[in-house]
């Protein structure tokens, strides 16, 4: 686990994990949160460089999450013989 992002960071969103365990879709959500599903879908697949606090507060609320159960950061992948 953990892979780097070229970018150097490793911040993971649990997006999918939060909405299997509410039984939602991305679709209500982005209704709910009144974001684009194609913007969600850029969080969920860990693409998004940066998330605005409005929508993060937005998506917390829709979920009844914590910012810290949405977002995680990965392990730093070992390179060889570390």
């Amino acid at each position: 686990m953990g892979a780097e992002d070229p970018d150097g960071h490793r911040v993971e969103c649990r997006l999918d994990e939060l909405l299997a365990e509410r039984g939602m879709t991305l679709t209500e959500l982005a209704e709910r949160v009144g974001v684009t599903v194609v913007n969600l879908s850029v969080l969920k697949n860990n693409r998004a460089r940066a998330i605005r606090f409005s929508t993060l507060t937005a998506v917390c609320d829709a979920l009844g999450c914590q910012p810290g159960d949405l977002l995680r950061v990965a392990e730093p992948t070992r390179r060889g013989g570390d």
